[in-house]
């Protein structure tokens, strides 16, 4: 394992570092990530470029209308335990507490849990039901994607040569609406997702609105479960409805077989999730309105 350890103090050096060592180079935050697989020579680096200690990329804020913007520093800890987040995108935060040990939390930064694009990311599918966005910064300036565009591959993203992510951002959610992620692990929260699933909808009387469901770890990306979202959208809430939302749901998953479940086994989990989401969030709204 060895490689040069190279420390940007600012991003424009970040951005120049990772444009002289373009596909050589591998950017450090917390490192959780990473670290394991250089150790484990999945990746072989030649360059590791700290980004840990740049100024101002470790918030966590909200302006006046509600719409959140994410650091891509901060922590997963840090995030887990925002009181602001727990009131205004609680999902965020039942997702964020649900990444790793504790030790994990306190080290792992929420833009390396995006951009090492892993498939069975905890805080993804949350953040794409919620609509939010990445903010890039590289040599050709600032660009804003969208989280779901953000993704192409395991391991990959849309990130061009010297761009890093410094910023996620989150709109407002609208009023009687709720969400919840599921993560089904073997070793609970410490273990990596054999399946996760994020459900965000409002209710207008008894139709849903605004469906959003999104699928972790049963596809080559974190995935959008478009048919089961029509489905719903604009229905009045009925068990059969939900129970065909999440058949419909596990049709559209895309998992592999691999040593810590069958591709059989993920699919029929999406199905039992799915529904467990559904229900449990129309729940949730009954209760407030």
């Amino acid at each position: 394992m060895r490689f040069d350890y190279l420390e940007a103090p600012t991003i424009r050096e970040a951005i120049s570092l990772l444009s002289t060592y373009d596909g050589k180079a591998k950017v450090i935050a917390g490192g959780t990530d990473l670290m394991n697989l250089i150790r484990t020579k999945m990746i072989k680096p030649e360059y590791v470029v700290d980004i840990g200690h740049l100024p101002g990329l470790d918030h966590v804020k909200y302006d006046d209308k509600g719409a959140l913007s994410i650091g891509a520093l901060t922590t997963i800890r840090a995030l887990e335990m925002s009181a602001d987040v727990r009131e205004h995108h609680p999902v965020l935060s039942q997702a964020a507490g649900q990444l790793g040990s504790m030790a994990i939390r306190n080290v792992g930064t929420i833009g390396g849990n995006l951009c090492h694009a892993s498939p069975a990311a905890d805080t993804a599918p949350p953040l794409i039901a919620l609509g939010a966005g990445v903010k890039i910064v590289g040599p050709a300036g600032e660009r804003t994607v969208a989280l779901e565009d953000f993704f192409t591959g395991p391991g990959q993203t849309v990130l061009q040569k010297g761009e890093m992510v410094v910023e996620i951002l989150v709109p407002p959610m609208s009023p009687h609406t709720q969400g919840v992620y599921l993560k089904h692990a073997i070793r609970g929260a410490a273990d990596l997702a054999i399946v996760g699933v994020a459900f965000i909808a409002a209710l207008d009387g008894e139709r849903f609105r605004n469906v959003r469901i999104v699928l972790g770890a049963v596809g080559p990306i974190p995935m959008r479960a478009r048919n089961a979202e029509e489905l719903l959208e604009g229905r009045e809430t009925d068990q059969a409805l939900i129970e065909n939302a999440a058949q419909t749901a596990s049709d559209e998953s895309r998992p592999i077989t691999d040593v810590r479940a069958s591709a059989d086994y993920r699919r029929e989990m999406v199905k039992v999730f799915t529904r467990w989401a559904i229900s449990g969030t129309v729940n949730a709204i009954t209760d407030i309105i």
